[in-house]
Parts: structure tokens; C-alpha cells; sequence
């Protein structure tokens, strides 16, 4: 039976819908009312506040901390200077991916990883020969997303700093209304947005208190399916939905390297050994064999399509997800993982992947689309992510 996280008593209280997702063992809301819609405009226009507690978080110490994360991580994570935060991904030792997450420099020789999935053993077998220590604290820290236009006014006159010092990635301790915090400027809507980890124990004043500076703000709790429509907007890739771990792989053909997910950016190859760099190495040489790739399916001929059966242009209210065909010249290339409505930018966009050959910009593919029971398929136009990238999310 999922856990509560320790802003449920909260969070059950406003769920209107009675809408729950299991998420990493914990319950988490999928829409507080019947439809996300109003939650998605917060996150959009004003500001949402979504409880993101059930991501994996470790403390990793000592005087190899920092050694060690960036042998086990893509990143040389000896350069992240303190009160620093950045997003990476972990392979195994062929180059596979096993998770992606973000790591902060939060203290001397002290960094918090968060992810996914449970990373706890994986990172302690590593940490063999390494003077460090790894410490789940995984329960003993409530986290909340706070993303939106209006996020920065939200915090800005209960925090014990200038919000404003704050940049992109950056992370310090602080006060929230006199409650011990940490507060990262990032989050997973492609906006400007803070993260938000607090104590237990405190969990609930800190709720209340920024519901309370956000009610002049246009401050909304959210639930998973308005974030999961703005992080496809963002571009924003998703453990076992746009890729799998390479740890429950089947098969070797199920795994990704962070080259085939758009993580290459990630990688960085010349620097000291680290887990995997080797078989990386080897494939950005030869290349890969899948690249990830934005996708913007055509309006009009979805509007065709539907008029052919008498009906109108249907979408689905909610994100989807699982693999949809995509097609050119009648070959299979690839698969579509997710993908929405956009409202903000009016596009039914999607993210998929196909054979890096095909991955042209501009270039156009077929998606599967099925309309009365009948398979169909619709052009969609390959466009470089993030659909949505607003310039107040860096400055």
C-alpha cells in the first residue's frame, strides 16, 4: 500500500477528485479536480505547487564526495562549484543508462542526488575505495515544486534571503517564514519554477504558509498530469516512459545510451575513468543508433482525418503515454514515447525516438493515430525541443 508523503494530510484534503497515482511507493495526486486543466494555467500563468517528495534523494559526504559522483555519474562533478546545482544521467559500465537526476552542492564535501528510481545500492557498491558515505534520506525530507511566472513572488517576501540572488541551477540554505530549508531555482516545467526540500516534521507549516503568500499570486496545488503536460512542452524526458533503465532491460536492444536520449550534452568523455566511458567513447566514434527527437503532428491533417468519419478533431485531455509507430515511406523508424496537446503553444507535440539516419530537422515522419478502431497515420514534422523554452525561466 503506497505511503503518505508528509504533505498528504494536506493534499488528501484539496483532492477533490479522488485522482491517485502510486509514485515510488508513496501516494501522489494525478489532478485535484476532474481535469488537470486549471493546474496547468497555474503552472502556465501563475503558479502551481506540486509535492515531488517520492524522488529518491541521497546525501552523499565526505572527502571523496566529489570524486565519486563524477566517477559514477557523465559529469565531472568536481567542477560544480558550492551552491551549485546540475542535471546528469549514470550508465553502467557498457554506457547504458541506468537513471538521470540532478546533483547539488550543497556544503563542504556535501552533495544531494536525487532520482527516479531507487539508486541507493547501485551508488554504494560503487562506493568501494572511495572515502564517502551514502545516505538515503529519502523519508526524512519532504520536497515541493513550486514553478510558475508567479513562483519568485510567492517567495519573495516570506524568504530570508533576496530571491533574486537565486540564479538558474543555484541552491542554498535558507528560511521559508522562520522553517529551515534548502531551495534549488530548478524544477521539471521548463519555467521558472524553485524546488523546495524541508524536514518532515515541518512539512505541513511550510504548505500552509506558502499557500498563504501565494493566494494573491494565483497560486495552485497540482497534481502529476498538469506537470507531465508542461514537461513535454519542455522537452523533458521520463524514466520508463521515454526510456527504460538498463537495470530492467530484457533485452540489449531496450537499452539507451544518453546519446540516444538527448542526453549527450550530459557527457562529458575527456576527463579522468568513469563508469562507462569507455563503451561511450566507442560510440560517439562509430555513433549511435537512435537519437530522441521533438515531434509536431500536423493539425490539419488530423482535422481531415476526423472529417473523413463525420467527427471532429479529437485529442486526448490528458498527456499520453507508450510507444506509438512511426513510420516513413512505410517503414517502421522509430516509436513515439509521449506526448499532449500543448495549450501553450497550440500543437499536438509529442517526443520519440528514431534511427539517428532519420533524425533530420524538418524532415517529416508518420504517426500511427487511430480513429473508430481503425489505425491511421498522420505526418508529423521532426523540430528541435524544447517547444517551450520562455526566456524568465534563466533571468
Amino acid at each position: 500500500m503506497p505511503l503518505p508523503t508528509p504533505f498528504y494530510a494536506r493534499t488528501a484534503a484539496l483532492c477533490q477528485s479522488h485522482r491517485w497515482k502510486e509514485w515510488a511507493g508513496y501516494h501522489a495526486v494525478s489532478s485535484f479536480d476532474t481535469c488537470h486543466e486549471q493546474e496547468y494555467l497555474a503552472f502556465r500563468y501563475g503558479a502551481g505547487l506540486i509535492d515531488v517528495t517520492p524522488l529518491f534523494k541521497y546525501d552523499v559526504t565526505g572527502k571523496d564526495a566529489a570524486k565519486f559522483l563524477s566517477y559514477v555519474t557523465v559529469k565531472n562533478i568536481k567542477t560544480l562549484k558550492p551552491g551549485r546545482m546540475t542535471y546528469c544521467c549514470w550508465c553502467d559500465a557498457d554506457g547504458k543508462v541506468l537513471d538521470d537526476g540532478t546533483i547539488a552542492h550543497i556544503g563542504s564535501n556535501h552533495f544531494r542526488v536525487t532520482s527516479a528510481d531507487p539508486s541507493y545500492a547501485w551508488f554504494a557498491t560503487l562506493a568501494a575505495g572511495f572515502d564517502v558515505e551514502v545516505k538515503d534520506v529519502t523519508d526524512t525530507l519532504g520536497a515541493l515544486s513550486l514553478q510558475g511566472p508567479k513562483s519568485r513572488e510567492v517567495l519573495r517576501n516570506a524568504l530570508s534571503f533576496d530571491i533574486e540572488e537565486l540564479k538558474f541551477f543555484g541552491v542554498r540554505e535558507a528560511a521559508f517564514a522562520g522553517i529551515p530549508i534548502h531551495i534549488s531555482r530548478t524544477g521539471y516545467t521548463g519555467d521558472l519554477g524553485y524546488e523546495i526540500w524541508v524536514a518532515n516534521a515541518q512539512a505541513l507549516d511550510l504548505w500552509d504558509r506558502l499557500i498563504a503568500e501565494g493566494k494573491d499570486h494565483g497560486l495552485e496545488p497540482a497534481g502529476l498530469d498538469a506537470m507531465d503536460v508542461t514537461r513535454i512542452e519542455a522537452g523533458f524526458i521520463l524514466l520508463g516512459v521515454d526510456y527504460r533503465s538498463a537495470r530492467f532491460c530484457l533485452t540489449e536492444e531496450q537499452k539507451s545510451s544518453p546519446f540516444e536520449i538527448g542526453l549527450d550534452w550530459c557527457v562529458q568523455l575527456n576527463r579522468e575513468p568513469f563508469m562507462g566511458q569507455e563503451a561511450l567513447r566507442r560510440e560517439k566514434a562509430e555513433g549511435s543508433k537512435w537519437a530522441m527527437v521533438g515531434l509536431d503532428i500536423d493539425w490539419v491533417a488530423l482535422e481531415k482525418l476526423y472529417a473523413g468519419y463525420g467527427l471532429p478533431p479529437q485529442v486526448c485531455s490528458a498527456p499520453w503515454r507508450g510507444g506509438i509507430p512511426l513510420y516513413r515511406d512505410g517503414v517502421h523508424i522509430g516509436q513515439a514515447t509521449s506526448g499532449t496537446w500543448a495549450p501553450i503553444v497550440k500543437k499536438n507535440i509529442a517526443i520519440g525516438q528514431i534511427h539517428r539516419t532519420e533524425a533530420i530537422p524538418g524532415a517529416t515522419v508518420e504517426i500511427e493515430h487511430t480513429v473508430e478502431y481503425q489505425r491511421r497515420r498522420l505526418p508529423a514534422r521532426i523540430v528541435k525541443t524544447p517547444f517551450f523554452d520562455p526566456a524568465r525561466k534563466r533571468s
